[in-house]
Formats: C-alpha cells, structure tokens, sequence
C-alpha cells in the first residue's frame, strides 16, 4: 500500500521570508490534495515526482523545479524513493515569481545554496550570512527560466493522439513526418502545431519524454544498457550522450549518487 502523508500545510504560517526542507520520501508516497498560503518550489535531489497542479500533471525530473503560487489546489506523489528539496517563500515575497503553476530551470547556484541549507540542517536563515543567502536564492528564482510544464501536454486534435502514443512507447522511432501521416496532416502542419500547443520543437518534447522515462527505469534498477534499447537507441552511447547533455551527468553517475543519498 502506498504511504499517504498528512496535509504537510498543518506546520502552520510562515512568518520568516523562507523556509527550506530537504527530505527522503519512499516509494508510492502520496500527498494529499492541498492549498498553501505561501508559495512552494520543489525540485528532486534525486528522484523523479509527478504532480497535479490545478488539474494539470506535472513531472519534475533533476535540474527542473516546480513553482506553485500560493493558494493553488496541488498534490503530488514519488512513484520511486525520492530526495525533495522544498523552498517555501512567504506570500509578500512571491511578487516577481509567476503568479501561475510554472517549470523552472535551476542554475547550479540555486541548487548550491540550498544544498548547503540542508547540509547544514537550516530550516530557516538566522544568521545575516543566511539570511544574505536567502536573499540571493530569491534573486537567483526570479531570473530563472520559465516554462509552463517540463513535458506539457495538448489537446490538440493533431497533436493529443502523436504526444500519447509516445508516451505509452517511448522507444518509437518514427519521425515527425511519419507521424504526421499516421494523423492524416504535413510533417510542416505537425511541427508548427508543436511549437504553438508545447512552446517545443517535437524533438525536445520526445527528447524530455526519453529523460523522463529513463530517470524512472534506472532508479528502478533497470541496467543502462536496456533502458537504451528501450528507448529505441540503437547504441547506448547515443543514450548516453543525450543523458549527459540533458542533466549533466552519466546515468552511472546518476544512479551511483542516488544510491549514496
């Protein structure tokens, strides 16, 4: 049976201007249906979570957190163990963040700064040199990159039937013009559909599905080797390549790391 955690919103007001936490979930972990009075970024350490968010699924993998505004109806779950690291920013600080549920890229300063919170068991900046700490972290979340979703999803009467055959087999090698022929348009049609529905090309959208899936197959144990053939990669170099180039690491590495933490 999966773990259901209480509504994590019962530690009641933030009255500092953040608060940072950084924690281990298991496995099937589920979180309830919950609105925040402050707002919330949350980006695995390690590990992959898929949330709602007004409805809408989002999927975090390393490098890219999920932004909710105060007050927006979100729940989330960890399909596999999972390291989270949460930001929690008081409301009168929010202004300068997206007032909508949004994707945003982490840059390494981001990730540092609340690598060092949680290395040194910081919950909230006390001293001036945190508290300039956590002035920086909310620059450094007003400057980052934005997008709606990290692999969005369209109801696009073209596009809906191509975007979830692929997820249902990522390893599907065809290109966006046969698609376009399996959904009775032009290859020029379809990729100008993707860019309008996604703000992606079609191949950065499979190429963030093919992370996506690859980060749940290793953390489930599955060897290198097969995730790459799984994802239809004649050579596992190539799956390498694109791994390295979409997180900054190898998949060895990855799991290594996620092993130690």
């Amino acid at each position: 049976m999966p773990t259901r955690l209480p509504n994590p919103n019962a530690v009641g007001q933030i009255s500092e201007p953040i608060s940072l936490r950084t924690l281990d979930f298991a496995a099937g972990t589920l979180f309830p249906p919950q609105r925040a009075p402050w707002g919330k970024l949350l980006f695995p350490v390690s590990g992959v979570a898929d949330f709602t968010i007004a409805g809408e699924r989002y999927v975090s993998p390393p490098a890219y957190a999920i932004w909710i505004p105060p007050e927006v109806l979100h729940d989330s779950r960890t399909p596999h163990a999972t390291r989270y690291a949460s930001v929690y920013v008081r409301r009168d600080l929010c202004c300068g963040l997206p007032d909508f549920p949004s994707t945003l890229s982490l840059s390494l300063l981001i990730r540092a700064i609340v690598a060092d919170f949680a290395m040194r068991d910081v919950t909230y900046p006390i001293t001036a040199e945190d508290e300039r700490l956590g002035r920086v972290l909310l620059d450094q979340l007003r400057l980052a990159p934005r997008h709606e979703s990290y692999l969005p999803s369209s109801d696009d009467p073209l596009l809906s039937p191509v975007l979830s055959a692929l997820r249902n087999a990522p390893g599907d090698r065809r290109s966006l013009a046969e698609w376009a022929r399996v959904v009775n348009t032009t290859e020029r049609t379809l990729s100008r559909r993707c860019q309008t529905s996604l703000g992606l090309s079609f191949h950065e959208w499979r190429q963030r599905l093919k992370l996506v899936t690859a980060l749940t197959l290793l953390e489930a144990g599955t060897p290198v080797k097969v995730v790459s053939q799984q994802l239809g990669y004649s050579a596992t170099s190539a799956f390498i390549a694109m791994f390295h180039q979409l997180t900054g690491m190898s998949p060895t590495r990855m799991i290594r790391d996620y092993k130690d933490s």
